[in-house]
């Protein structure tokens, strides 16, 4: 089938769960601002005007960036959407610690859980990945890698709270835990971002005239890898030693596709601390790891490419 071909079904429904789980996503965080409100105004009551003011401001403050990247999407939004959105957890936390009833949680701690679940959907990062996308190009998500994803993980955590901590700090007079945090807050803000951002720039993406692997974290230039050139794709099989392709998955578990070539091309790995550039490898065959595999497989058998034929396993 050519590339040019009327989208398959499977575009369709894929399209459909991206709608599904992107408006979800805004409905929750729409019902954080309609029902979660009374949470921070409990957990506030017993402080001064001041951090009451504070708190106040900054919680419509946070909802309203949260609700314009939601409302556009792009790949930088993205980024905002998921360091934005999952916030709200941890305005939860902080409400339930500093007093709010029962009730005023759930009120905001529902909704947020919902929205951060849905934010972080692969249906919801591809809307947003793919409205950057350039005529004819598909754009499919790759999962991150275990240990990075796990530094953003902690690194967030540590810059939300300091976040939410700092002005409330400096509103309450507490000025040794409102100069820390604050600079923790600048030097996080700082450094960050851009990491975070790496995450939603990794994408294994189709166009008419092949494969691109675009993954800053794992690469150190985009692999293009042109159709001609392409053998087979499909399923890893499992397990040490079962291939002989290239790992450019991060490492990740779960689920890898394999892309084998009619001929050895070179890939340039990201550069690693101490290195001055990032070191060349030659392949014949690549390991990526999207977010949904089948969508993968779906869209090569719709851009006409040959499927793999499983090998029996390495003895």
């Amino acid at each position: 089938m050519s590339s040019t071909a009327t989208p398959g079904a499977h575009c369709v429904s894929a399209g459909r769960w991206a709608q599904l789980t992107t408006w979800g996503a805004r409905l929750a965080w729409l019902a954080v601002a309609v029902v979660g409100g009374r949470a921070i105004g409990a957990a506030t009551a017993s402080r001064s005007d001041p951090v009451q003011i504070v708190a106040t401001v900054g919680a419509w403050c946070g909802w309203a960036a949260g609700a314009i990247a939601l409302a556009v999407p792009a790949v930088a939004t993205l980024t905002a959407v998921r360091v934005i959105v999952p916030g709200a957890l941890v305005v939860t936390v902080a409400c339930l610690a500093f007093g709010a009833g029962a009730g005023d949680v759930l009120a905001i701690g529902i909704p947020a859980a919902v929205a951060a679940v849905l934010a972080g959907a692969a249906e919801t990062g591809s809307t947003f990945v793919q409205a950057s996308a350039y005529g004819d190009e598909r754009r499919m998500l790759l999962r991150p890698p275990l240990g990075y994803l796990a530094a953003s993980v902690v690194a967030w955590a540590i810059w939300t709270a300091a976040l939410l901590t700092a002005p409330l700090a400096w509103a309450a007079s507490a000025w040794w835990l409102a100069g820390v945090t604050t600079v923790v807050v600048a030097a996080a803000t700082w450094l960050l971002p851009r990491r975070w951002h790496q995450l939603s720039r990794r994408w294994l993406v189709a166009v008419p005239a092949g494969l691109v692997v675009h993954d800053p974290v794992v690469l150190g230039d985009t692999l293009m890898l042109p159709r001609a050139q392409v053998r087979s794709i499909g399923l890893a099989r499992l397990g040490a030693g079962a291939t002989d392709a290239a790992d450019l998955t991060g490492p990740t578990p779960g689920l890898a596709v394999e892309i084998r070539l009619g001929e050895t091309t070179t890939a340039v790995l990201a550069r690693r601390p101490g290195e001055t550039q990032g070191r060349a490898i030659r392949l014949h065959a690549l390991l990526v790891a999207p977010s949904r595999p089948g969508a993968v497989l779906a869209e090569a058998r719709y851009r006409g490419y040959p499927a793999a034929q499983m090998p029996p396993p390495r003895t």
